[in-house]
C-alpha cells in the first residue's frame, strides 16, 4: 500500500432544478477502485450526497425524505443567479451540501497528496468551479485534476476556467491513474485491458448503499444526432454479463442493497448474449431486488420473451425512448425506433404485467426546428399508446451533430458560455417557440398521464 492520498471529489449542481434519480459518481468511483488496486488510499466528499449525517443534523432529520425506490430532493440553497441567466424567472440553486458543511468535510479527511474532481452537465460548471477554489483554497499547495462530461465536452473553457491544474478528456481510469503516478509518484502494477478488468467502483466511499448505479457497457453504436454518448464513453463495449450478475449479488450480499440503476445508454442491443443472459441468472440466484433504467432502453429489443423476463427478474422503473412521433425526424435524429415499434413494446410490456403507468416514455421537445405541432402529436401518440410521457426539454450539446442547428435556431452564440446550454433557458431563445408553446405542451402532458 502505498502512503499517497488520494482525494476524490463529486461536485455540486447549480441549476434552477435537480433531482436525485440515484445519482452516483460512478466514474469518479471508478477511478478510485483503480487507484486503490495499485496502491493508493482514496477518501470521498460527495456534494450530492443526501445521507450525509451533519446534513441531516443541519435538516432536523434522521434520514432522508426518499421514495421507496431510494429517490428524492437534494437539499437546496438559493444562490445568486448568473447574469446571463436573467431572464429565467425561476429561483437558482446550489443543489447539495451547505458549503459549510463542505468545509468540515476537507478538514475531516486526511491531507491529499491530489485531489480529483468530477462534473456532470456542461451547465453545471459552476458548482464544478466553486468545488475546486474551496478545495484549492484549504489544501493550497495540492495540484487538482478535472475530468467528467464538462470537461471533455468544453474543454477549452475547463482549460482557461476552472482554475484546475489539469484537465483529463474522455474515460478517464487509466488517463487518471497515469497522471497520478506521474505527478506524485506510486507504483502502476494493474491497468485494466478490458471492462471486465475493471475493479468494482469504490462504492464502500457512500454513505448509503440503499440503491447503486450499474454499467453493463460503455458507449452507444446508434449514433443520435443528439446525444453525446460516443465523445464522453468512446466506442461501444458490452461486460460479460455474468460478471455484471456477479457485481450486482455483490452489492445485495455486502451492502444490502435493493435498487439498481442501470446507467448504460444501449442496455438491451444483443439482447440475447448480454440482457438476457443477465436476467435469468438474476432469477436463478434469486436476487430480489429492484431495477431501474432511467437512461432509456430501445424500445425495438423489446419482445414478449424480454419483457416477461424483465418483469420476472424485477424491473420496476420502466423508460423507453420515443423522442418524436415524427418519422421524418426520427430518421434524421436517429432513426433507432419508429412509432409502431413503441406501440408493440408498451403492448409486449402489458403482457408480462405492467401496467400503463409503470411504463415512461420520453418525449424529446424543442428540438431545432421542431414544430409545435410535432410535439404535441408526440404527447398524444405516446397517451394513445396507454404510457406516461416523460418530457425532455433538448439540452444542446458541443461535438453532437445537432450542435450547429442549435446555434443556428437559438440566434445567439451559444459558444459564448455553457449556462447557455440548459434546458431552461435554451428554448426561450428559440425563433419560433414561446414560453407560453412549452407550457401547454407540458400542461398536456400531465393532462393525459393522469387518465393512463
Amino acid at each position: 500500500m502505498s502512503d499517497k492520498n488520494v482525494l476524490l471529489i463529486n461536485p455540486w449542481i447549480y441549476d434552477f432544478a435537480a433531482y436525485d434519480m440515484w445519482s452516483k459518481p460512478i466514474g469518479l468511483l471508478y477511478i478510485g477502485g483503480l487507484l486503490r488496486a495499485n496502491g493508493y488510499k482514496i477518501s470521498l466528499i460527495n456534494c450530492l450526497d443526501r445521507y450525509n449525517p451533519e446534513l441531516l443534523i443541519y435538516q432536523n432529520l434522521i434520514s432522508p425524505k426518499s421514495t421507496e425506490y431510494d429517490c428524492g430532493k437534494f437539499h437546496k440553497e438559493i444562490i445568486e443567479k448568473p447574469q446571463i441567466l436573467k431572464d429565467v424567472q425561476r429561483k437558482y440553486g446550489r443543489y447539495g451540501l451547505p458549503i459549510h458543511i463542505f468545509r468540515n468535510e476537507l478538514k475531516k479527511v486526511s491531507k491529499p497528496d491530489i485531489i480529483l474532481v468530477t462534473s456532470g452537465m456542461t451547465y453545471w460548471y459552476p458548482g464544478v468551479f466553486d468545488a475546486v477554489k474551496e478545495a484549492k483554497n484549504y489544501f493550497r499547495d495540492v495540484p487538482v485534476i478535472l475530468g467528467g462530461a464538462y470537461a471533455t465536452l468544453c474543454y477549452d473553457h475547463a482549460i482557461e476556467h476552472s482554475n484546475a491544474d489539469y484537465v483529463i478528456c474522455g474515460e478517464g481510469e487509466v488517463k487518471a491513474l497515469k497522471l497520478v503516478q506521474e505527478l506524485i509518484g506510486g507504483n502502476i502494477s494493474f491497468i485494466p485491458q478490458n471492462l471486465d478488468d475493471y475493479p468494482y467502483p469504490a462504492y464502500d466511499l457512500l454513505t448509503s448503499k440503499n440503491s447503486l448505479a450499474i454499467l453493463t457497457s460503455r458507449g452507444c453504436p446508434m449514433g443520435c444526432t443528439y446525444c453525446a454518448s460516443s465523445i464522453v464513453a468512446g466506442k461501444f463495449r458490452q461486460r460479460d454479463p455474468i460478471k455484471v450478475v456477479d457485481e450486482i449479488e455483490f452489492y445485495y450480499k455486502t451492502f444490502g442493497t435493493k435498487n439498481f440503476a442501470f446507467y448504460d445508454d444501449a442496455l438491451l442491443l444483443k439482447p440475447d448474449e448480454h440482457i438476457a443472459v443477465m436476467l435469468k441468472e438474476i432469477i436463478d440466484r434469486k436476487i430480489n431486488c429492484n431495477f431501474h433504467t432511467p437512461n432509456a432502453m430501445h424500445a425495438s429489443q423489446i419482445n414478449e420473451s424480454l419483457a416477461k423476463l424483465m418483469f420476472n427478474a424485477g424491473f420496476k422503473t420502466i423508460r423507453i425512448s420515443l423522442e418524436t412521433s415524427n418519422i421524418t425526424r426520427q430518421k434524421a435524429i436517429g432513426n433507432k425506433i419508429t412509432p409502431e415499434i413503441l406501440k408493440e413494446a408498451i403492448i409486449n410490456l402489458k403482457k408480462a404485467g405492467y401496467k400503463g403507468r409503470d411504463i415512461g416514455v420520453y418525449v424529446l421537445i424543442c428540438l431545432p426546428g421542431q414544430p409545435l405541432e410535432e410535439m404535441i402529436e408526440s404527447v398524444r401518440y405516446v397517451h394513445e399508446c396507454g404510457a406516461l410521457t416523460k418530457l425532455a426539454v433538448y439540452s444542446p450539446i458541443p461535438q453532437t451533430k445537432e450542435w450547429d442547428k442549435a446555434v443556428k435556431y437559438s440566434g445567439f452564440d451559444l459558444n459564448a458560455d455553457p449556462l447557455l446550454h440548459n434546458d431552461s433557458i435554451y428554448p426561450l431563445r428559440l425563433n419560433d417557440i414561446t414560453i407560453d408553446d412549452i407550457q401547454k405542451v407540458k400542461a398536456l402532458a400531465l393532462e393525459l398521464n393522469k387518465e393512463i
